[in-house]
């Protein structure tokens, strides 16, 4: 995908060379083939397409298929040598490079990339937010505030990589380790200060972030996800928790714990002397006084260890209350003063991230990357708490448009449907990504959770698979100071369907929508549950 391609141009000008035989110890590896003398290597890559000249190709068992199966078509690009497991050197056959053996290359992955790239991260200084909700926004807000102290900042994560000027769009939330490292050393190169990158259960339970020295390491919250990769949500904990765990090889020097939830609670209470925030309580950080809601912006103060600094926002919600303090937090542990950073947060916009659609409507449209029922539950609850501010004796209607992702936790998909259900005066249920899953299926899941909710309880339930037509739908449905949630998508500009990506972003079909909206448009109370 070209997301991808981008991030694995993303590599120094000028990278070290490093000895294959330094690889070789290194690794703990044994070798065949060739002589590994006179041998060096500029970079690392586990995929046979990206290879360039002077790489070292890591061969790895896959979910599909084996790396190794790519050995020779790598070779040809330019690899000087591959490094496999004893099953991967059999189906490489015989090459005329030499094939570094060892059981479970994964497991030194990380640290290999690092040394390959001159141990980039030692000379940068990185902040990683794990936890289920928060990361993209938290990390958006916390680079606002490292670059306000004068800081060269760059940024990791689920919507794009950003070094200076340049923007990439992300394949993962956090890259592979050989990207990671290459990156980090992009960014010594180009005299990036701190970087700040969402660190995800997947790159932690998989090795992507070993090799990283944090800084700071942040979590905002747990909720359901990822449970089609998790064993349980015990495990997904656990991976969390190797970002903070004293004897995790990843282990954050200052870990930063939001604790408003029982996960963070437990997390705080198993290490040394965390920095803790809270919004509901006590914490080292906590708020002091009200929050100020207007306008969709907010206002709150921040107390913390050396006084009260004042924060604005330019994102509604309780839970970016938590994102925000959460960010001053961080930003102190990285060494900024909470009184320079503070005022930087009110300079950002996160894309897809309660992103408002403007084309002149009297409703509110709103575009959320809500994929999980805590998270659309919080951004339903925010967008009630906007139209009871707003219109207190006649409050306008929600609709929400929502649907699943396939190949994805499926357990999470009813929870959806009835959160959706019980907040919304219009639920709207279509396609997400079905992936190579049968979108009627995904669908019929989430209408059973939202049926579940008594009729009492719930909105009005509709069904249209084709995405685009129920964001038209939800548009005709509007009327004055009513808000229209599109959630699940977010900032993502394309739909997955078998195996083919379309393009697709919420942002860009809602604004045609608001522009063709017919002025005879139905009621709520004209629909019916189809």
């Amino acid at each position: 995908m070209p997301a991808q391609s981008s991030q694995h141009a993303l590599r120094p000008a000028r990278p070290p060379s490093t000895a294959l035989t330094a690889v070789l110890a290194l690794t703990g590896a044994t070798a065949t083939g060739p002589a590994l003398a006179d041998i060096h290597v500029t970079g690392i890559e586990q995929r046979s397409q990206a290879v360039r000249p002077g790489d070292l190709f890591t061969a790895l068992p896959g979910a599909q298929a084996h790396g190794a199966r790519f050995a020779a078509a790598a070779v040809e690009r330019g690899a000087v040598a591959v490094f496999t497991d004893a099953s991967g050197a059999e189906l490489a056959g015989e090459l005329n490079v030499p094939v570094l053996v060892r059981e479970n290359p994964r497991a030194v992955l990380g640290e290999l990339s690092a040394a390959i790239y001159g141990n980039p991260c030692e000379r940068l200084r990185i902040v990683g937010i794990t936890g289920t909700s928060g990361k993209t926004t938290t990390s958006y807000l916390v680079e606002a505030g490292l670059a306000a102290a004068g800081l060269s900042t760059a940024l990791i994560g689920t919507i794009e990589t950003r070094i200076g000027g340049r923007r990439v769009p992300s394949a993962l939330t956090t890259p592979e380790a050989p990207q990671l490292h290459a990156m980090f050393a992009l960014m010594v190169e180009q005299g990036v200060d701190a970087v700040v990158m969402e660190v995800s259960s997947h790159a932690l339970a998989l090795g992507r972030v070993d090799g990283v020295r944090f800084a700071v390491g942040a979590f905002t919250n747990l909720s359901q996800d990822h449970l089609d990769f998790h064993a349980d949500f015990e495990d997904y904990f656990a991976a969390k928790r190797r970002l903070f765990e004293p004897e995790s090889p990843v282990a954050a020097r200052t870990s930063v714990i939001c604790i408003d939830d029982e996960w963070g609670q437990r997390l705080a209470d198993g290490l040394d002397a965390p920095i803790t925030v809270c919004t509901t309580g006590a914490g080292d950080w906590q708020l002091a006084g009200p929050i100020v809601a207007h306008g969709g912006e907010q206002e709150f103060t921040a107390a913390g260890p050396d006084g009260n600094v004042a924060v604005r926002l330019r994102l509604p919600g309780r839970y970016n209350v938590a994102n925000g303090l959460l960010a001053v937090a961080v930003c102190a542990a990285a060494g900024v003063d909470a009184a320079v950073a503070a005022p930087a947060l009110a300079t950002v916009d996160v894309p897809g991230r309660m992103q408002r659609v403007e084309r002149g409507q009297d409703f509110l449209a709103i575009v959320d990357y809500a994929h999980k029922p805590a998270a659309l539950e919080s951004v339903i609850a925010t967008l009630r708490g906007h139209l009871a501010a707003d219109a207190p004796e006649s409050p306008g209607r929600l609709a929400v448009v929502v649907g699943a992702g396939g190949d994805r936790d499926a357990g999470k998909r009813p929870l959806m449907g009835e959160v959706a259900a019980r907040g919304a005066d219009l639920l709207i249920i279509t396609d997400d990504n079905p992936r190579s899953e049968d979108p009627a299926q995904i669908r019929a899941a989430l209408r059973s959770g939202a049926l579940d909710v008594s009729e009492a309880e719930r909105g009005v339930v509709r069904e249209i698979g084709d995405r685009a037509e129920a964001i038209a739908a939800a548009v005709n449905w509007a009327r004055t100071g009513d808000v229209i949630l599109v959630a699940g998508k977010g900032h993502e500009a394309g739909q997955e369907i078998q195996g083919v990506k379309h393009p697709f972003d919420d942002r860009d079909v809602l604004a045609a929508a608001l522009d063709k909206r017919s002025p005879h448009h139905a009621d709520a109370e004209d629909l019916t549950v189809s």
